[in-house]
């Protein structure tokens, strides 16, 4: 396939700030577009983002760099015959930087997922089965896959940490329905999502009903525990307690102390990774929960390693492993970087990777971390980020990997955009 045409906008993401919309067309007039996301609680290892840091504009914000970065290579990658993993290639060979600094991963990523669209174009396929026939090597033009993988939806209803002005310190609680197909899981997300609303007005009045940028709800709470209950009661009071898990991510780098060594998980607890993980011990005891993102900073790696041969199993059945324990979820200290899952796999700090593709780069990059990782027997989340886009790519994405989806609330635009797709999806196949 040859490239006729590449374009980039600077555009505005879900919280009004720059981000950049890549456009490429092919020989044969098939187009593709993308959206690229940008995250808040960002692990320190991800690829670069390259913003302009001009004052005078959008707080230093704009991606004109970027925007500029594409036009500017884009005639070294006119009429050349490419794949999507030769293209990829061209994209990371063109930047010649370890972390993408000099193009920035949100040009590369633009590209690389806009190709994606215009190539399931060309070949007249769905984007997720084009993306399912990318992992597996398969021909592009044999049959249609028949079966309908399982997509579970991990949706962020309370919100922490730096998403929100309130006092919990772990940055999001979600609720993952383990029954059903998408269609009945997203109506168990919404009916107690909104039962969660009337829950929190009523306690804590209708001003602590105000949402946050992943559509959770931040009321004036300060530990673990009450945004915990508040969950309970919810899907109590939906019927739905036997069928619910729980997740966390307590983005742990964000309340850490590098001189102390000690996590202040709450105000006036400030723990070593052996209390830390006695402190999610007692959660896990008293909750369904299943699966803890980060639960040590980035490059904690003792109080990984602790935590995974110390951590009790969940109360509630996990669905996503045999081996009957909690997801210990690697987001920060992974980053979507096959080097450091490979790391992680071998000095065992997790079992299940966050997989956010403007954290990498480039698409092919992210599918080669999803084979790794579940060559080890792991989880994969396909997630958006807290400045997302009405993008439904990662939906795509999550379908043909047969993956879970981080989608956050079934509020907000961006995020009911990845609903209302895998909808479609589930409707139409």
């Amino acid at each position: 396939m040859e490239i006729i045409s590449i374009d980039a906008i600077e555009i505005l993401d879900s919280r009004g700030n720059p981000t950049l919309k890549a456009t490429v067309v092919l020989q044969d007039g098939s187009k593709g577009t993308f959206m690229v996301p940008s995250g808040a609680s960002t692990g320190i290892h991800e690829a670069h983002e390259l913003r302009d840091n001009d004052k005078q504009r959008y707080h230093g914000k704009g991606v004109q760099k970027a925007v500029q970065n594409i036009l500017s290579i884009s005639e070294k990658l006119y009429f050349r015959e490419f794949t999507q993993e030769s293209f990829d290639k061209a994209l990371i060979e063109l930047d010649a930087t370890e972390n993408k600094e000099i193009l920035g991963a949100n040009a590369i990523l633009g590209l690389s997922c806009a190709f994606a669209r215009a190539s399931a174009k060309f070949y007249n396929l769905p984007l997720h089965e084009y993306l399912y026939r990318m992992k597996h090597s398969i021909s592009y033009s044999n049959k249609k896959r028949q079966v309908k993988p399982q997509v579970t939806p991990f949706a962020n209803v309370i919100n922490g940490g730096l998403h929100a002005g309130n006092d919990l310190q772990v940055q999001e609680f979600m609720i993952i329905p383990l029954k059903g197909d998408f269609t009945y899981k997203t109506r168990v997300v919404s009916e107690i999502y909104h039962t969660l609303k009337s829950l929190i007005e009523k306690q804590y009045g209708k001003e602590s009903t105000a949402i946050g940028d992943e559509g959770g709800f931040a009321p004036a709470l300060s530990k673990s525990k009450e945004a915990l209950d508040l969950l309970v009661e919810a899907t109590k009071q939906c019927g739905y307690s036997e069928e619910i898990g729980f997740a966390l991510d307590a983005a742990a780098s964000d309340f850490y102390n590098t001189e102390t060594k000690k996590y202040q998980i709450e105000k006036d607890l400030h723990l070593d990774y052996k209390e830390l993980t006695q402190y999610y011990n007692e959660l896990l005891k008293e909750y369904p929960l299943i699966s803890i993102e980060d639960p040590m900073a980035e490059d904690d790696f003792e109080g990984f390693m602790y935590f995974m041969a110390n951590s009790l199993e969940p109360k509630e059945k996990n669905i996503f492993s045999n081996k009957k324990k909690v997801l210990v979820v690697g987001d920060d200290l992974l980053v979507t970087n096959p080097k450091r899952i490979l790391e992680a796999q071998k000095e065992k700090l997790c079992n299940s990777l966050l997989l956010k593709i403007n954290q990498i780069g480039t698409l092919t990059e992210a599918i080669q971390a999803h084979k790794l990782a579940e060559s080890s027997g792991w989880h994969t989340i396909v997630s958006h980020r807290s400045g997302e886009t009405p993008d439904d790519f990662i939906a795509d994405l999550a379908y043909a990997l047969e993956s879970s989806i981080k989608l956050g609330a079934p509020a907000r635009g961006e995020r009911v955009a990845k609903y209302n797709r895998l909808l479609e999806l589930y409707h139409n196949n």
